[in-house]
């Protein structure tokens, strides 16, 4: 078996985006009863549209 290590946060920076009401209403639906926070949810969202921009 591995050696356990210590997760390191990666480093963040505080940005504010504004969302239409009928976006929030969807995401928060969306991880309703999940572990999974807004943020997480965008973050993952962003990186996914990047990954197909990166392929096209």
């Amino acid at each position: 078996m591995g050696r356990f290590k210590i997760p390191e946060t990666p480093p963040t920076v505080n940005k504010t985006v504004r969302f239409p009401s009928d976006v929030v209403e969807q995401v928060e639906s969306a991880i309703q009863g999940k572990d999974c926070t807004f943020s997480g949810f965008v973050i993952a969202a962003v990186r996914a549209a990047l990954e197909d921009l990166d392929e096209q």
